[in-house]
């Protein structure tokens, strides 16, 4: 025990629980878990520490108050109407099957009506902020299954809210021994009274207010906790409770231009504050009485863990979703939240349940919290070992993830393109100048549309699935290209590939080198690496503006550095030949090729692919300009000097077998090049002159089309 000084019992509890919060990490556990631990070794049980419990509490007041105000400030109404009907009929789903199959559980355990209607109701949120933090760590915040999520957990939040004014409601008239209906009539008028005066302001003072106070972002954000306060002790005084009149508050904040801005400000002060309100339930957690709940909360947390994705994975199933999506957004739901904390913390003050049932509901909430947080970590194995027994959650057809697919196929695919994110759509962009077809896979459903918009064939997926790999059109597409920056799925997209019997080439994108070197040596024919191509284009950008633009160069007109692509309808034209000059006023100042620069090029200057332009001119002319030399040849790819690549096999009988390259002189009898030979399993890579050419080799050359055609038509050499 301490000496009775607050600040240092505090500073201990401080150190305690960044000690925890630190194991926690390392254990990949949200820091709500190793808080309530912080309140259990604080607490009288363990080493006795908290001593201030008044004004602990009183902090912990505070960070639910912001909590609750953040919750209304971000509250996304158009989120439920975007994710369509699933969002509201899983979230109210879940609600009804879960309250009451939890009320039949605890009834059946000897509760008393309103103990079961409480433990019911806290079995039924899950926590929106552990959701989002794991969503988001795993990149799936904007997938199908993690759009549903968002969208019935916001659902689950109203809910949560209605509860909170339902039961002040109804403590306030066991409180005051009124009938129930009378006690209920009076919060309604004054509730109506306290919205139609937060409406008032929300219409003709807040925005103006705020505008003036977003001036200083210290006085914008002192107004915001200030106001969640007041409101909150508004609530407080006419009946409802501190929650709703805070997350009134951010309601009445959501639809001005500075919602983010606070909320950004306030996401750390509400963590810290909200450790308090974790430290003081673990600290009040009786453990004389926990162990008698132990088998209790074992049963209740089972339902939490298993039954709750079970009803989601109904739920969404009968909706004609994949059972892999409703089994992912399931888990999303396999734990209790702090609202259920809240909640029974709100029944215990005003008398409703006790010590013991929250005891049950705050254990039920560690075990939950703790084992759902893996469960969605690894939710892909999870799935690939349970993916043939959930068949029976999912629709022959499942309709609505074929509707986000967009069909009608081109008959030949020249790539199907695995992630449409930034990088996948630049490529897919290029590709489709190129006139390449092209079949789009990603897993959000927004981006799918888009690219649906222009035409493009989409099909929805997520890599980690292998069973993704069975809806591509395999046996049509030249190339299968992964933008997916993982070792791990790319390596398995390889694998997977070679064991269906795909015979096209594969292309993936690397981090770094290594990967690089990885992936080339088991059997990538392509590999990005967008890193190191990004930084040493940008690198050789800077080096020849260095050499153009002079450090004392002040002049105050516009310059423009095009880079010619290949394919640009411009390539291999000269300088008098563009119509950049007489038709836009823009002029070439210089061309920077291959390290060096050419001033001032003149008329028959020629440009070529790889070149940069530095151009001046007005601004709006500049950006014309540089949409015109980057515009695709329009003209059919049909030009002799085209490159390409054939697999020419050796004969039995050929004249060429025991020979050398060298020998054959292969090169300038047939005007190819031979960069590989594959004999049986084994690969060389650039032979030698003296590499000599055996039976049932296979020859893999490059050279222009002419030559490689001459060349196929032999059949063999």
């Amino acid at each position: 025990m301490l000496t009775g000084d607050t600040f240092v019992e505090i500073a201990v509890i401080l150190g305690l629980a960044t000690l925890l919060a630190f194991i926690g990490q390392k254990l990949r556990q949200p820091l709500i878990i190793m808080f309530l631990a912080t309140g259990i070794l604080a607490g009288p049980f363990f080493l006795g520490i908290i001593e201030s419990y008044d004004k602990i509490e009183l902090l912990a007041e505070i960070g639910i108050a912001l909590l609750l105000f953040i919750v209304g400030l971000k509250l996304d109404l158009n989120l439920i109407r975007t994710t369509g009907p699933v969002a509201l009929a899983t979230g109210l789903g879940q609600i009804i099957f879960t309250s009451g199959i939890g009320f039949l559980i605890a009834m059946a355990f000897g509760m008393t009506f309103i103990h079961a209607a409480y433990v019911s109701v806290a079995l039924t949120f899950s926590s929106t902020i552990i959701i989002v933090k794991l969503l988001s760590d795993k990149n799936e915040i904007d997938s199908l299954h993690g759009q549903i999520a968002i969208g019935f957990l916001i659902v689950q939040d109203i809910a949560a809210i209605a509860a909170l004014v339902a039961l002040t409601t109804f403590g306030a008239g066991v409180e005051a021994e009124e009938s129930v209906f009378l006690t209920s009539v009076f919060i309604l008028v004054k509730g109506v009274g306290f919205l139609a005066a937060i409406g008032f302001l929300m219409k003709y003072v807040i925005p103006g207010l705020t505008h003036r106070l977003a001036q200083s972002q210290e006085l914008l954000l002192l107004f915001s906790i200030s106001w969640a306060v007041f409101l909150g002790a508004t609530g407080e005084v006419l009946g409802f409770s501190k929650e709703v009149g805070a997350f009134l508050a951010g309601i009445s904040l959501a639809s001005t231009d500075y919602r983010d801005a606070i909320g950004v400000r306030l996401y750390t002060l509400r963590d810290f504050l909200l450790l308090f309100f974790f430290i003081h339930l673990g600290a009040r957690l009786d453990w004389a009485t926990v162990g008698e709940q132990l088998g209790t909360s074992a049963v209740f947390s089972l339902f939490v863990l298993v039954g709750n994705p079970i009803i989601v994975l109904v739920i969404m199933g009968y909706m004609g979703y994949r059972r892999r999506t409703g089994f992912k957004a399931g888990l999303t739901v396999a734990q209790i939240s702090e609202f259920s904390l809240i909640v029974a913390a709100l029944g215990l003050s005003i008398g409703h349940i006790t010590d013991e049932i929250m005891g049950l509901i705050t254990l039920v909430g560690v075990v939950t919290i703790f084992a759902s947080t893996y469960m969605i970590l690894y939710s892909d194995p999870l799935y690939n070992f349970l993916s043939k027994p959930l068949k029976i959650f999912e629709r022959k057809n499942p309709y609505r993830e074929s509707d986000i697919e967009s069909d009608h196929a081109p008959l030949a695919i020249d790539a199907v393109i695995l992630g449409l994110g930034n990088y996948g759509s630049g490529l897919a962009d290029y590709m489709l100048q190129r006139r390449k077809s092209i079949i789009g896979v990603d897993f959000d459903p927004g981006t799918l549309m888009r690219w649906r918009e222009k035409g493009v064939t989409v099909i929805y997926g997520d890599m980690s699935d292998p069973e993704i790999h069975d809806q591509l059109p395999l046996k049509r597409a030249r190339w299968v290209v992964s933008t997916v920056r993982s070792k791990e799925l790319n390596h398995s997209l390889i694998q997977h590939l070679e064991t269906l019997g795909y015979t096209g080439k594969v292309a993936v994108t690397a981090q770094n080198q290594a990967e690089a070197d990885f992936f080339a040596a088991n059997g990538a024919q392509v590999v990005f690496r967008p890193f190191i191509d990004a930084a040493e284009q940008a690198a050789d950008a800077l080096t020849h503006a260095m050499d153009v633009f002079p450090d004392d160069f002040g002049w105050s007109i516009s310059f423009r550095e095009v880079r010619i692509k290949t394919g640009s309808a411009y390539a291999g034209m000269k300088v008098k030949d563009m119509p950049l000059r007489p038709k836009m006023r823009v002029s070439i100042l210089a061309v920077s090729r291959a390290g060096n620069v050419h001033f001032d090029p003149g008329p028959d200057f020629q440009v070529y692919p790889g070149d940069r332009l530095v151009l001046t001119g007005p601004d709006d002319e500049l950006k014309r300009a540089e949409a015109l030399l980057n515009a695709m040849e329009e003209t059919e790819d049909t030009d002799e000097d085209r490159f390409t690549a054939a697999e020419i096999l050796v004969s039995k009988d050929s004249q060429h077998a025991g020979k050398s390259l060298a020998e054959i002189r292969f090169r300038q009898n047939y005007g190819v090049t031979v960069v590989g030979i594959r004999r049986g399993d084994e690969q060389i890579r650039t032979p030698g002159p003296g590499e000599k050419l055996l039976e049932n080799d296979r020859l893999m050359v490059i050279g222009s089309s002419v030559a490689i055609e001459a060349l196929k038509a032999r059949g063999s050499l």
